[in-house]
């Protein structure tokens, strides 16, 4: 079964014709037999993957919120102890003790966890076979071809429910509670019917219950669905039959054109146009899932957003929230998209669990401040696993990455105040607590790692600080100041005083590796790793680049080198699309390219979904060979692109700035700088040749010069060359636009 992208067109005069997905239909053969493979439809709360063969037709169903936050003895005991335990356990070796009392909860018991909603099976007549399956991305609608008819099924951007429409035959549609709930010790569903209804009611622990519910009209071709909970605040079976009737009431075609209008306000944020389709049609992908999975006022997206496991297990790790990398890889790419209220359902989700990280933070580290576990359940509390990264108190620090880029990006005064400094403030007070002078008087943590190197082994904690934890720590002080002088505020100069009092970032001396960064100061990276947690400062954090000092260039290219010798043996998917996004900001587009291609073609499935391993058996020398489903991968390598096509760290916005020698026509529009600009550009035969930024905020534009030896021309008066950079200011509001003059397509 392969994915076929229809070739897109590259825009020959300007950008505004890009936004939105290159190729909006998607097609996939009949059968599809796995349910990681079926076509993902979902409306930020609820999700579905459509699938089957035959004349079986499935719809596996999922909703955010569902999860069985019990808690066992085992974790009870974890929770009620202290980090100070944690140090004294390790001081003296003992990981057997350290595992029983951190990891055996996450790995021995079924709770706490995500759960999945269900199944509708549909039996076609007979006569009837599935032939192929669809997605419009642009409408987010999916269809199920059949011998002698066809089924379209989309999740309402606008009402919680699912409308399917069945032309040129009917549904008999059943419901499936999922099997591996019964690890769980609930009771079986209770199944109902009235009328032209079907359910079922779930009862779980604690009071959870939720119900699924399928009603028909018109002889079974139109079809409405609802997954409702407890948590909704009424009778979930007559909220979902309310729910239902109306929709049918109101008809499939009202909901539909309801449903369109959002999405196309989705895709008018921004598009992109690169010359390598695959790359081209994934990105398209991944856009799309944020659409799909993401939402404000739903639950922020999980390890498998919401297309929960349905293949009778539970979700692999729990498909919780691992706050060491896949929460925040999963919420990169939406600020350069332009999709902020995507992003804002994990700020949202975070800013509210504050209260539940103070807590965290008084409890078990005994500070003030705020504390994020580094593997935690939807109510925010922290699940178990290795304790080395599930425990390390610097994992809110990389959260608090997302609010300040979020600040950066849209120069939102409010939010800076309200959100972005009280949050970071409040993860900076519980590291500064933790923090004591070491030999050479520099501050540091008495525990420290870097995720996820030695796996749980007694060697997992490394001599404070690794570079993970120093570049996490200096970049959340540096960005502290930064903020607090932007609102006025009087703590920037005391912030930014602790950074100093740090050590630097520890580099190899000597060796095969010279002038690389190191693990921490006493160990050299040895070994091929998944996660390149010692490599932080270069990307994300961007506070070790290319611009800076030559020892820096040095740095990082020895960094760069070391990776690639080292060689991808325990690489996962998201290794590659990573490493294509340090390769990015870089400036090697080249390599940038190179790693995204080998991500798409080993770990991607043919619905899109990253599957973490080397599933296909491609590459002989990457160990894992599983599919377990995780989405951080489709995102991290959205960011990719936006890497290769726009950059703007250090207060310069720059535009192709990392280009594979193959692109020479790539386009853009309304891709989001920081500083609050709107930036589209287009490059032809390997040259920029138009640009157009606009200013939401407002400010002093420092542009690159993407022109090269050209001289361009621009629609305004005021703009200057210093340096390497053209700048000007504009108001709220106002636009730089300009190119070179056979292209300049602006008024005089």
């Amino acid at each position: 079964m392969t994915t076929r992208f229809t070739k897109s067109t590259f825009p020959a005069v300007t950008a505004t014709a890009i936004a939105g997905p290159a190729a909006s239909i998607l097609e996939w053969a009949a059968p599809i037999a796995r349910w990681d493979e079926g076509v993902p439809l979902g409306n930020g709360l609820m999700g579905g993957l459509l699938w089957g063969g035959g004349q079986t037709l499935n719809l596996s169903l999922d909703r955010g919120d569902l999860w069985d936050i019990r808690v066992p003895d085992s974790l009870a005991r974890m929770r009620s102890s202290t980090w100070s335990t944690l140090k004294e356990l390790s001081v003296v070796g003992n990981i057997a003790s350290i595992c029983e009392l951190v990891d055996v909860p996450f790995t021995n018991e079924p709770y706490p966890t995500k759960l999945p909603a269900g199944r509708l099976t549909i039996a076609l007549a007979p006569g009837q076979e599935l032939q192929r399956f669809g997605l419009d991305q642009r409408t987010a609608v999916g269809t199920a071809t059949l011998s002698d008819g066809l089924l379209h099924v989309f999740y309402s951007a606008i009402e919680p429910v699912v409308m399917m429409r069945l032309v040129g035959a009917a549904a008999e549609p059943a419901l499936c509670a999922p099997d591996s709930i019964r690890q769980l010790g609930y009771p079986p569903a209770r199944h109902g019917k009235d009328g032209q209804s079907v359910w079922f009611i779930q009862d779980g622990a604690d009071g959870l219950s939720y119900v699924v519910l399928v009603a028909s009209r018109h002889g079974g071709t139109e079809l409405a669905l609802a997954i409702t909970a407890a948590c909704d605040g009424a009778d979930p079976l007559a909220l979902a039959k309310e729910r239902t009737a109306k929709a049918l009431d109101a008809g499939y075609d009202r909901l539909l054109a309801d449903h369109v209008q959002w999405w196309k306000q989705f895709w008018s944020a921004s598009g992109i146009r690169v010359p390598d389709s695959a790359i081209q049609g994934h990105y398209d992908l991944a856009q799309y899932f944020y659409g799909a999975a993401s939402r404000r006022g739903a639950p922020p997206m999980p390890l498998q957003g919401v297309w929960t496991a349905d293949e009778g297990d539970l979700p692999p790790w729990k498909g919780d929230y691992h706050n060491d990398l896949n929460t925040q890889l999963t919420y990169w790419a939406y600020l350069s998209a332009g999709h902020l209220s995507q992003g804002q359902s994990f700020l949202d989700f975070m800013w509210d669990l504050l209260p539940e990280h103070r807590r965290f933070a008084r409890d078990f580290y005994q500070t003030p401040g705020a504390a994020v576990p580094g593997v935690m359940g939807l109510d925010g509390k922290p699940l178990g696993g290795w304790g080395q990264y599930s425990l390390s108190p610097t994992m809110g620090a990389w959260v608090a990455h997302t609010f300040y880029l979020h600040w950066r990006y849209t120069m939102d005064r409010r939010f800076l105040t309200e959100r972005a400094i009280p949050y970071c403030s409040a993860i900076a007070q519980c590291l500064r607590a933790l923090l004591r002078p070491g030999a050479n008087g520099k501050l540091k943590l008495p525990l420290s790692s870097s995720p996820e190197l030695h796996n749980n082994a007694l060697e997992a904690w490394v001599q404070p600080n690794s570079n993970y934890d120093l570049a996490l720590m200096r970049w959340l002080f540096e960005a502290l100041g930064e903020m607090c002088a932007a609102a006025g505020a009087t703590q920037a100069a005391q912030w930014k005083a602790l950074s100093g009092q740090l050590d630097e970032l520890a580099v190899a001396g000597a060796g095969l590796h010279a002038g690389a960064l190191m693990v921490s100061p006493s160990e050299a990276l040895q070994e091929s790793h998944r996660h390149f947690s010692h490599l932080m400062a270069i990307h994300p954090l961007g506070t070790l680049t290319i611009e800076g000092s030559d020892r820096d260039r040095q740095v990082i290219a020895a960094s760069l080198e070391q990776l690639e010798k080292l060689g991808i043996r325990e690489w996962c998917g998201y290794s590659f699309a990573w490493m294509a996004c340090l390769s990015a900001r870089c400036g090697l587009g080249g390599l940038a390219a190179r790693h995204l291609n080998t991500y798409l073609q080993v770990f991607v499935s043919p619905n899109g979904f990253h599957l973490n391993s080397d599933f296909k058996r491609i590459l002989p020398e990457v160990r894992r060979k599983g599919r377990p489903f995780t989405l951080e991968g489709n995102f991290a390598a959205a960011q990719a692109v936006h890497e290769m096509l726009l950059q703007s760290w250090g207060g310069v916005v720059r535009v192709f700035p990392a280009m594979p020698a193959t692109w020479t026509d790539a386009a853009f529009e309304n891709l989001r700088a920081e500083g609050a600009w709107l930036v589209s550009a287009r490059r032809v035969a390997g040259c920029t040749r138009w640009l157009r930024i606009a200013a939401e905020y407002g400010g002093r534009l420092r542009l690159r010069n993407p022109f090269a030896a050209c001289q361009p021309q621009w629609n305004r008066q005021g703009v200057v060359r210093v340096s390497d950079n053209y700048e000007c200011d504009l108001g709220p509001g106002e636009t730089l636009e300009g190119g070179l003059a056979d292209e300049r397509k602006v008024p005089g």
